[in-house]
């Protein structure tokens, strides 16, 4: 029982590092950003070639997955998105569900439609004992990263200056517009960071889910649950969301494979009877 909780919380711990970028976007600008899987992949792309073609670390091919998911993602913002914030919702999930299956085929053309390969590095091979259970090293990375992540946002959003923008632009745009603060400029900064942690999150994903053109659409469901039952706008929420996900999705898959994913469904349907808001309402990008 242990194990499995642990797996589903490494497994949780890659979901909210995917999906968070994802709440904060959909925070601030209310926009449906269906191809958030897409910049996830990305990174990982950027992150399997840099290694396996270049032969560049482990720890910087992370760095560079970031910073090309960000990149990808200011370019598309400012010469797509950006044109369609005050758009009907429809229009908003027609052009990002477009970028989602012209990225697959960009890609299936470019790399092939086959995984990926990806070796863990050494020190991050094996198992190590902790608390009396043999756990992964690699999913124990990816539980310390989703902490570091979380920390990093919540005294980013929380204690700078950049934060209270965002803040005073998720509670009211046009009085945050009215003070001074440059709303266009802050979502488009908004969305690159959002962008290149989706990029961080589909580079850690090489040694847990695997990496094929296919992903966007694959895990997009698992993306947009950890939001929708988390609560967008928030960060907190996707934390919780997430980590409910994954052991739930481990536990189903452990004790009753012969249901498969079902029971993460039930699991979101009765989340969202409960809390049809969100386990944390938005109050700010808390």
């Amino acid at each position: 029982m242990g194990i499995v909780i642990f797996d589903g919380v490494a497994y949780g711990m890659l979901l909210f590092l995917i999906g968070v970028g994802l709440s904060i976007t959909m925070g601030l600008m209310n926009f449906v950003n269906l191809a958030h899987g897409s910049f996830a992949m990305v990174g990982g792309y950027a992150a399997a070639v840099l290694m396996n073609r270049f032969g560049l670390g482990f720890g910087l091919s992370l760095a560079a997955a970031f910073a090309a998911a960000a990149l990808v993602g200011a370019v598309l913002e400012f010469v797509f998105y950006r044109r369609l914030y005050r758009a009907h919702p429809l229009d908003q999930v027609l052009l990002s569900i477009g970028v989602v299956f012209v990225s697959i085929a960009a890609f299936t053309y470019f790399f092939g439609p086959t995984m990926q390969p990806f070796a863990l590095p050494p020190a991050l091979d094996g198992q190590v004992s902790l608390a009396g259970l043999e756990v992964g090293r690699y999913r124990l990375f990816l539980i310390v990263c989703g902490v570091l992540v979380l920390a990093a946002l919540l005294l980013g959003l929380g204690k700078t200056r950049y934060g209270a923008m965002v803040r005073a632009a998720v509670d009211n745009q046009r009085v945050a517009g009215g003070t001074g603060i440059h709303v266009q400029r802050l979502f488009f900064l908004t969305f690159s960071l959002g962008c290149g942690l989706a990029g961080l999150g589909g580079a850690l994903s090489l040694g847990m889910l695997g990496l094929e053109p296919s992903f966007p659409l694959k895990y997009l469901v698992y993306f947009l649950m950890v939001v929708c039952v988390g609560g967008a706008g928030t960060v907190t929420g996707p934390f919780v969301a997430a980590l409910l996900v994954g052991i739930v999705d481990v536990a189903g898959k452990y004790y009753l494979p012969e249901a498969g994913a079902f029971l993460i469904y039930v699991f979101m349907i009765a989340m969202l009877l409960v809390r049809p808001n969100g386990i944390v309402a938005k109050k700010g990008l808390a």
